[in-house]
């Protein structure tokens, strides 16, 4: 061979000039490979973690070597091109070369697969390029704001922003996963004629591939070395009332007893921003929540959790900001001021980076909110959302933003999950605007950001959720209503807060929230934004006039009635890694059609609805997937799989069938009496 090959236990070596390549086995039918111009490979497995012994088989010639490990093969020529293969021996993913010497029709370019090199920095630029797959359909890549569910022919970037979060794993309807392993700050693009991944600074090329005849199959492979979601708290499986904001303590308590005094179901209740004196004190400011304890304490009395939001901005007046810059425990600015966030003051991102500060942070939370009994964290500004995204100012004390920015939030999240199972907590969870590959074992509940209160904005969050569960993510939600522009006083905006109520109540988390417009309650106070806090308008399910809290309030007791379901769906994510928000291909591989259908959705195995997405719509087709029949909920009905429906969907009515044989019909549907608000198709 050209390049110097050799075979180790788990691994194939190749060496060419200044460029040493690893194959190795990793995980069951997978493989990860790693291609680097220094000297020795560098040690960071990233997303990935260690493996127990594998045992692939390895077989070289003069002119080729391969690598097999189950299901998946990788075949590496004279030149060192890379192709993989299924157990079937069909090809399923090959790197993109076009070299002189190997010989190609209309190949008079010099275009390389792999690229290590620098652009007037001291860390090269890393490019790694594939040939594109023919029909090929791919899923997944964590949450973007687009009404594509399937991903191919779009170009993301690789970076997080508010609503914008990047998990660089795909799954593709060739029968195979993908990650690049590399947190990076850089892009993707899924074109016609190419796959191109950049990092915009990396000292290697790292990727991850697995093979699978399902997309169920592909995911268990990655949630098995990536990592996946620990225990499901039985009090997130109900309702979750949110705004922004709750001002005082005496208006998140009396919203809770209302919710009580009207028989409605609370799980959880959320004390949104700025209910500290400073950011970076992560406390409470004692002018507004006078008594913590007794607040939690009759909080549990009625049976509701009680979750807070912590930002990890800092400002220079906050009593942590001396003894955190001391330490090394906020970002860096490598050129220009150190002012990196602006609300309603000048601020510093804290850095979760380093095991101390991750320490730091849980200590304070637990001093100032632990104590009272509070075990939920509402992990805000987790891209983080620098005010200006150049990442090439930043640097955290593990590395610059540039080569290291996509495990902000997932060393966010590690810092509450890491100190909750210190202390005996089995089960956390906290609600978080961002994430990375791996995330979901730090007990990450994603949520879709601020995004806006229309019915695209809608549609959008769908793909969102459905894509952010192919890439790993099992626990995910989004604002029900949207989070900017909604007018409880208006009948267009209580309209699409019906329908986005309806797609909440198949959502792993069940969660209303939004900053809604002033209800005129403060006359004297214009609103001029966001930050007029005692504006704020009400967001509670009764806010939306008779008509429309009659629909909630069964919405409210569907739910209810689905938390056995829910909690059941889970624990099948904790086993396995599967999402709790499905696609109707991930259950139903084998019908053409369901990969034709993206606006439907599934939780889990057995429950399927049709989201209604568009104003004024009346009814809408419903595809009901082959090899099984589907029970309307509404009035019992049974239908036999693989055909298209034209069912009416007047305001109260999402389309909901449940699979037959499965049980739930009568679990779910309980007592309840003529279907939704009594309306029967």
């Amino acid at each position: 061979m050209k390049g110097i090959v050799k075979g180790e236990q788990e691994r194939l070596s190749w060496r060419y000039d200044d460029e040493l390549l690893y194959i190795e086995a990793w995980g069951r039918d997978s493989l990860r490979v790693r291609s680097t111009h220094l000297e020795k490979m560098p040690e960071k497995d990233w997303a990935l973690e260690p493996q127990g012994e594998v045992k692939p088989i390895i077989k070289i010639s003069e002119d080729s070597a391969s690598i097999t490990n189950g299901k998946i093969c990788a075949r590496i020529n004279t030149y060192g091109y890379i192709t993989f293969y299924n157990e079937k021996n069909e090809e399923i993913l090959k790197e993109r070369w076009e070299t002189r010497e190997v010989p190609v029709d209309m190949m008079a370019t010099e275009n390389y697969a792999r690229v290590l090199k620098e652009w007037g920095g001291t860390v090269p630029k890393a490019v790694m390029t594939f040939e594109s797959n023919k029909n090929e359909k791919i899923y997944g890549m964590g949450q973007y704001q687009m009404e594509y569910l399937d991903l191919k022919g779009c170009e993301l970037e690789l970076c997080h922003k508010n609503s914008q979060t990047s998990i660089p794993f795909y799954i593709s309807n060739k029968g195979y996963g993908f990650l690049w392993n590399n947190p990076a700050v850089g892009t993707v693009n899924f074109a016609k004629n190419l796959t191109r991944w950049t990092a915009e600074a990396s000292c290697v090329i790292d990727y991850w591939i697995t093979a699978g005849e399902t997309p169920a199959e592909i995911l268990e492979n990655y949630t098995a070395v990536s990592g996946r979601p620990g225990e499901f708290p039985k009090w997130a499986s109900g309702f979750w009332q949110s705004k922004l904001r709750y001002h005082n303590q005496e208006e998140v308590l009396e919203t809770a007893r209302e919710y009580k005094r009207r028989g409605l179901p609370l799980s959880v209740i959320v004390i949104d921003f700025f209910h500290w004196k400073h950011q970076g004190d992560w406390s409470f400011d004692p002018e507004y929540f006078p008594d913590p304890q007794a607040m939690v304490d009759e909080l549990k009395e009625m049976g509701v959790e009680l979750m807070v939001s912590v930002w990890p901005t800092v400002e220079p007046y906050s009593e942590n900001y001396a003894r955190l810059k001391q330490l090394g425990f906020l970002t860096r600015a490598d050129r220009g001021v150190r002012t990196q966030y602006h609300c309603l003051g000048a601020q510093v991102f804290f850095d979760p980076t380093t095991q101390g500060a991750r320490e730091f942070l849980y200590e304070k939370l637990k001093e100032n909110y632990g104590k009272y009994g509070i075990r939920i964290f509402w992990l805000d500004e987790a891209e983080p959302e620098y005010q200006q995204f150049d990442y090439d100012i930043y640097r955290y004390q593990a590395g610059s933003a540039r080569e290291i920015g996509g495990i902000y939030p997932l060393c966010y999240s590690q810092a509450i999950y890491d100190g909750m199972k210190k202390d005996g907590i089995e089960d956390p969870m906290n609600l978080t605007r961002s994430a990375w590959a791996g995330s979901q074992k730090f007990g990450t509940l994603l949520w879709s950001g601020d995004i806006y209160s229309s019915f695209r904005s809608f549609r959008m969050q769908i793909r969102a959720g459905l894509n952010a569960g192919m890439a790993g993510i099992a626990w995910w939600t989004s604002d029900i209503g949207g989070f900017w522009g909604g007018d409880p006083e208006s009948e267009e905006f209580r309209e699409l807060l019906v329908r986005w109520f309806q797609f909440g109540v198949f959502s792993p988390i069940c969660r209303l929230h939004g900053h809604r417009r002033p209800s005129g309650t403060l006359p004297e106070v214009v609103d001029s934004g966001m930050f007029d806090f005692n504006t704020c308008g009400p967001n509670e399910v009764w806010s939306y006039g008779e008509k429309n809290y009659g629909i909630l309030k069964e919405l409210l007791m569907v739910r209810e009635r689905m938390r056995p379901y829910v909690e059941e769906t889970a624990a099948e994510a904790s086993e396995t890694g599967l999402p709790m928000l499905r696609t109707l291909f991930f259950n139903y591989p084998e019908d053409e059609n369901c990969w034709e259908t993206e606006d439907e959705i599934m939780l889990g195995r057995d429950l399927l609805a049709a989201p209604v997405t568009y104003p004024g719509m009346t009814s809408r087709e419903v595809y009901l997937p082959k090899g099984d029949r589907w029970i309307d909920y509404y009035n019992g009905k049974v239908y036999e799989g693989g055909q298209t429906l034209m069912y009416p969907t007047p305001l109260e009515v999402i389309p909901f069938f449940i699979r037959e044989g499965s049980g739930q019909y009568e679990k779910i549907r309980g007592q309840a009496e003529g279907g939704l608000c009594g309306w029967k198709n």
